[in-house]
């Protein structure tokens, strides 16, 4: 019973019942007192067109007629229906059905409720007192209990509203919980399924759309997302421990084999060469996984400025030109004027990443064009387009996955976290990574949103102000080895 008292379901039913019974007592109260007043003039009126008829024939018939017309009257009607009596000016009773006169109404003329002793049964009444010519008093009164039956029906009906509005409410507060504590349950067991282990569960939603369903829906949006950072997380940590096995264990190879062959000075300066180069390539791997937690965790917003993502995007043209050149790669640039508010370096890294994935795989005697443009939804497009073998459709979605590497990949350098920078890069700038066809390559473009303005002092078309040394000096560190 406590469970039941302390229950959301039981609160908001009593609630219920008690907002619906205040609001039936504000509704009874105003028509009690309308009808009471209603009731009241009646009753008044009546009694004065009464006392008027008596005091005509009073006028028109004197005392004599007045006895006998009020002794017909009091004969004719029903006990108790009115009360009449005429008084001579010493309040000696001439005519009507009272013994004497009631001591608790004045003697002044008026209108007045008092309870009087009735037929020996005390009782309330209204009268109208008149003096008439010559001194006679005229009483006309009307017990009040005849409307009794009236005023305790009023009461006895207000009572069943009462009862029936509580009933049903309570009734409805039982139906509300039963049915709340089903959802609930439903609820409870999925996500004591989740906290098992069971990321499959998910909380049950019907079509109805209710306050329910629309919480659920947002949990199960939110689960979704958890496992998929569970998945994540799983995924980067055995992809770690495989990328980061083959080199160290070359490392300890090398290390190994050196203490037991101990070899020449120039052997082992080659053999220490090879193992500083096995040493930096897992430096590379910790430094791309410490940049895309620091993207992810939105820190770097707090060194964007206004930029224009052209100067950026030319400038790594210009860095990558000599190391296209060497492999006879034509590498290109156009666009125009493109402002932004950003952070300089990232952008570099990750134009750079995309540059460098395209030398992958252009080949020698191929083609890469850098373009940058804004589109007219207001975002800023940078392309990055090749004429190399391309990604196959199925392996798009998951190329900007952490550490994936597609099967045309499985023979270059790299660790497959190059373009997964990209994409946090464009994330962290409102934008996303987009993978199209070149027809053929492989066309990446990164999407920077709108709603970036210019810092103040700059203008449309024109640079911004430039950035730091120390910012122009990371904008083209060694770039992450692309997927």
């Amino acid at each position: 019973m406590n469970r039941i008292v302390r229950s959301s379901a039981f609160t908001l039913a009593f609630s219920y019942v008690a907002f619906g019974i205040g609001a039936l007592i504000l509704f009874a109260a105003p028509l009690w007192y309308a009808w009471q007043v209603t009731i009241q003039d009646s009753r008044t009126e009546l009694l004065r067109v009464d006392t008027q008829r008596l005091a005509e024939v009073f006028a028109r018939e004197g005392p004599s007629g007045l006895k006998a017309f009020i002794n017909t009257r009091v004969g004719m009607q029903i006990p108790g229906e009115r009360i009449l009596l005429l008084t001579d000016p010493s309040l000696h009773p001439v005519a009507g059905n009272l013994p004497e006169w009631p001591r608790v109404i004045p003697v002044e003329p008026g209108t007045y409720t008092l309870p009087v002793n009735l037929a020996g049964h005390h009782t309330k009444a209204m009268f109208v007192h008149t003096v008439l010519p010559g001194g006679y008093n005229l009483l006309v009164g009307r017990d009040q209990t005849l409307f009794a039956p009236l005023t305790t029906r009023f009461w006895y009906g207000l009572a069943a509203a009462v009862a029936v509005l509580s009933i049903v409410g309570v009734l409805g507060g039982l139906m509300v919980r039963r049915a709340l504590l089903l959802r609930v349950d439903n609820i409870r067991h999925t996500v004591l399924a989740i906290v098992q282990g069971d990321w499959s569960h998910r909380l049950p939603t019907k079509p109805s759309s209710d306050e329910l369903d629309t919480l659920s829906r947002t949990i199960n949006g939110m689960l979704d997302q958890i496992e998929q950072l569970l998945h994540g997380v799983r995924d980067v940590s055995n992809s770690i421990a495989h990328d980061l096995r083959t080199p160290l264990a070359e490392l300890r190879s090398r290390l190994e084999e050196l203490s037991l062959t101990r070899p020449e000075a120039e052997e082992t300066f080659a053999e220490i060469d090879a193992a500083v180069v096995d040493v930096d390539r897992v430096i590379r791997i910790f430094n791309a996984l410490l940049r895309l937690a620091e993207i992810d965790a939105g820190m770097r917003r707090s060194g964007f400025v206004a930029i224009n993502a052209a100067d950026i995007a030319r400038q790594a043209v210009d860095f990558y030109l000599p190391a296209a050149e060497l492999k006879g790669i034509s590498l290109s640039y156009r666009g125009g004027p493109a402002g932004i508010s950003g952070d300089p370096v990232l952008l570099a890294q990750a134009i750079g990443n995309l540059i460098d994935n395209a030398l992958k795989y252009a080949g020698e005697g191929g083609q890469i064009e850098v373009e940058v443009q804004t589109l007219a939804d207001g975002r800023v497009r940078i392309s990055v387009a090749d004429g190399g073998p391309g990604i196959p459709d199925s392996e798009k979605p998951k190329v900007p996955t952490r550490f994936y590497r597609g099967d045309t990949s499985r023979g270059t350098p790299g660790v497959g976290l190059g373009l997964s920078l990209v994409a946090s890069v464009a994330k962290v700038h409102g934008g996303a990574l987009e993978l199209a066809d070149n027809h053929p390559g492989l066309r990446a473009n990164m999407l920077i949103a709108p709603g970036t303005v210019w810092a103040s002092g700059a203008r449309e078309g024109q640079p911004a102000e430039a950035p730091s040394k120390e910012s122009s000096a990371e904008l083209h560190p060694e770039s992450v080895e692309a997927s």
